[in-house]
């Protein structure tokens, strides 16, 4: 059961290491991020709404403590001394809830501070974070692209095996038909098989036809011989005539040509 929980677990890991983008992982994380910078803000404001409550609960103490002591002063002066002292009672009671309230909103204070400062960092780590991530997205998009081309020059990418296993099977299957073809070509003209469409030739005709081929080629190559002996026979006789013409060509003008006189002595 060991076993076969770790192989489970191993082929689950496998498929969704498979599936995992890291842009998609990277895009939640910053997402997860922004939804806890959100909270943070959102304690910053709540504790700044109790704070401000607290205020203002002290700015009506404070007058009530005020009005209270304007209120013992004047019964004095009335000569009313229990009600300056039953004013002076509660101004005291009051005094002790402005003490309480004002340590709670230095508390308060503190803690929005706290959460300020938070808020802050937090932003700054969001932002330096967003910066990583699309820096690491572009990188491994150019990565992938990279890898897809390389895979396509060098054949081992899906399509281009699916490209590359066709053309091998259709070089076999040509392969083969071709050995097929010249295998029953040997056959017939073997006399191991009969040709049932009356075309093909016994073996006694194509000797004749194979002496008969090469005879008509001997005949060919004395014919052309017998031309090129020919024709350089009658630019031999052309050349002779020629050079004879010349030569009676210049007899006859030194012929023509008038003699210088001859002067002989006496």
């Amino acid at each position: 059961m060991k076993r076969m929980g770790m192989i489970f677990r191993a082929k689950a890991n496998k498929a969704l290491d498979r599936a995992e983008d890291p842009r998609e992982t990277l895009d939640y994380s910053y997402q997860k991020q922004l939804e806890l910078l959100q909270k943070v803000r959102r304690g910053v404001a709540d504790v700044a709404t109790s704070r401000k409550r607290l205020e203002l609960q002290l700015n009506q103490l404070q007058t009530q403590s005020a009005k209270l002591e304007d209120q013992g002063r004047k019964a004095l002066a009335l000569g009313r001394e229990d009600l300056a002292r039953e004013a002076l009672s509660r101004r005291a009671a009051l005094q002790q809830q402005v003490s309480d309230l004002e340590t709670q909103h230095q508390t308060l204070a503190g803690e929005e501070e706290k959460l300020t400062l938070a808020a802050q960092r937090l932003q700054a780590k969001v932002d330096a974070f967003r910066t990583k991530k699309e820096t690491i997205k572009a990188t491994y998009t150019a990565a992938q692209a990279q890898t897809r081309i390389a895979e396509s020059f060098s054949g081992i990418s899906d399509e281009m095996s699916d490209v590359g296993v066709a053309i091998q099977r259709a070089e076999d299957k040509t392969a083969q038909l071709q050995a097929r073809a010249g295998a029953i070509d040997e056959l017939l003209a073997s006399g191991a098989l009969d040709d049932h469409s009356g075309l093909a030739k016994d073996d006694i005709q194509a000797e004749l036809d194979r002496l008969s081929g090469g005879t008509d080629v001997e005949l060919e190559l004395q014919r052309m011989k017998a031309e090129l002996a020919g024709g350089a026979a009658d630019r031999q006789q052309a050349i002779e005539g020629g050079q004879g013409a010349a030569e009676d060509q210049s007899q006859g003008r030194s012929q023509s040509q008038p003699q210088p006189p001859r002067f002989d002595k006496q």
